[in-house]
């Protein structure tokens, strides 16, 4: 074991380095040239903090590892308690990636208030892998809720012509759900005892409560994830978001919802889950269909890849609710590949628009002469997207309807729709950017990826690959935990399980 608290400084690390940033001064140029530099340097060190941390986990072991407990309101039983175990880790991964991208992406197109997007992005940063470590239901709740606030300010500062609107729409969705968390929280507090979260596993809470609380759980989950029919903010928000923004948002931020539902809803409220099952099997069918359907016909770009991510969404939904192994696995898996997917895309699209100026789809054609090496990471991007086997999106999709199929064919039937639905919206975003005539002036002088955006996106490309090809090497650290994860859900129904209220 490790004798030195590393949840810790992979956790606050950038806020200490958001402080560093903060302290630049100078002229404007090199204090926006230091600010970044700083910034990336605190992301990259907190990526290698990561890394060395999955090099230290151990595979075999379901239970939380590296874990910290300190006394933090004894008189009311709250401690500062974090660690990690096969469902969190990947997604503590996932943030420590994508954050350096992120960055990356605005390196050039953001130049105005340079200094205070590197610090919002890093304080991002440690409200994400806070989230994702956090084992005290209020130190969950303190991160989880804290992503709201950078994310509003780099929606709304540098993003696009209506920033404020679709700033102001995601922080009201996302926060009256949480508010309705909150209350849940303060009843599992009275009914328990406790806000330690693998103490709350272990405890009884009465099927009354249960169907009460997976609501007020629920409320605050479903917006983030987000669920149909509370998506709508997800369009606006990456439309107006800039693309570090949207990287995040569909990369990271969206994970947190489903990460709840398997931190929460399905140990603590086994019986509320088991019976609710069929409506969730049912919503994630219909958001899985309905926003692939939209998506076809969508000529914005950006908000194609939002509406494919809501559809994306609902196979993790399918998958989490099965209460299989496979299912959950399944779900998992596809949040990651998704949130490696959904970001690279975003970032192609944003290459594009910063060449552009435009996101409608009848604006480009013909691309693939001018930009090959573009074109061919596009493709790898669009086909994971799609679920082709060999890419990570196939094992995510196929496991989470091997899930489902066991508990409810016809869900599964259904949702394996989607899989067409998104070849379909898929092949014909990437026919229309890349092929038939090259008609539009603006694009005949376009230039190829430069040797940033090709180092940005290139890992991503083979990671989507690589997870396609040997999905054993991400399954092997997440199967203990979700077998445990299983068998508290299993127990729970039979220990709980009373006459319904």
């Amino acid at each position: 074991m490790l004798d030195f608290p590393l949840l810790s400084l992979l956790t606050f690390l950038p806020l200490i380095g958001a402080f560093f940033v903060l302290t630049v001064r100078g002229e404007p140029d090199q204090v926006a040239k230091n600010a970044k530099h700083a910034a990336l340097f605190t992301a990259f060190f907190s990526l290698a903090l990561s890394l060395f941390l999955f090099s230290r986990f151990d595979p075999a072991n379901p239970d939380f590892q590296f874990v910290e407990k300190y006394e933090w309101f004894p008189t009311l039983g709250i401690a500062y308690h974090m660690g990690v175990d096969g469902i969190s880790l990947f997604l503590i991964l996932l943030s420590s990636c994508l954050t350096p991208v992120a960055m990356l992406a605005g390196w050039r197109s953001v130049t105005h208030r340079v200094k205070e997007f590197m610090i919002a992005f890093l304080i991002l940063e440690s409200f994400m892998i806070g989230t994702f470590t956090a084992l005290d239901t209020v130190l969950f709740y303190v991160f989880f809720e804290g992503v709201l606030i950078p994310m509003f300010f780099i929606i709304g500062i540098w993003g696009g012509h209506n920033r404020i609107y679709a700033a102001f729409k995601f922080f009201l969705f996302t926060l009256l759900g949480s508010v309705l968390m909150l209350l849940g929280l303060l009843a599992l507090y009275v009914e328990t005892g406790t806000t330690s979260i693998p103490d709350l596993m272990d405890a009884s809470i009465s099927p009354l409560y249960q169907y009460v609380l997976f609501f007020a759980f629920m409320a605050s989950f479903a917006v983030k994830l987000p669920m149909w029919p509370l998506h709508t903010w997800l369009p606006d928000a990456h439309v107006e978001a800039p693309t570090g923004g949207s990287v995040i948002l569909a990369g990271v931020l969206l994970k947190m919802g489903a990460y709840g539902f398997l931190r929460f809803s399905l140990p603590l409220f086994s019986v509320a889950v088991a019976h609710f099952a069929p409506l969730l099997f049912w919503l994630g069918v219909v958001a899985i269909i309905y926003t692939s359907m939209i998506a076809l016909v969508q000529d914005n770009m950006k908000k194609l890849i939002a509406y494919s991510s809501v559809a994306h969404m609902g196979f993790c939904v399918l998958g989490i609710f099965s209460g299989t192994v496979q299912g959950i696995s399944g779900g998992l898996f596809q949040l990651i590949s998704h949130g490696l997917v959904s970001a690279a895309l975003f970032l192609c699209v944003g290459m594009l628009y910063e060449r552009t100026k435009t996101l409608e789809l009848n604006q480009y054609g013909g691309l693939v002469t001018k930009m090959p090496f573009y074109a061919m990471l596009l493709m790898i991007f669009s086909l994971g997207s799609l679920a082709l086997p060999g890419t990570s999106g196939f094992i995510g999709e196929f496991l989470s309807l091997l899930g489902v199929f066991q508990i409810d064919r016809a869900v599964a039937i259904f949702g394996a729709l989607g899989t067409i639905l998104g070849a379909a919206y898929m092949l014909r975003f990437y026919k229309k950017v890349m092929f038939g005539p090259l008609e539009n002036e603006k694009l005949k002088n376009l230039n190829d990826l430069d040797v940033r955006e090709r180092a940005i996106l290139v890992p991503l490309a083979l990671l989507v690959l690589w997870m396609g090809v040997l999905p054993s090497y991400v399954l092997d650290y997440v199967t203990p935990s979700v077998d445990k994860l299983v068998a508290q859900y299993e127990m729970g129904l039979l220990l709980r399980k009373e006459p319904e209220p």
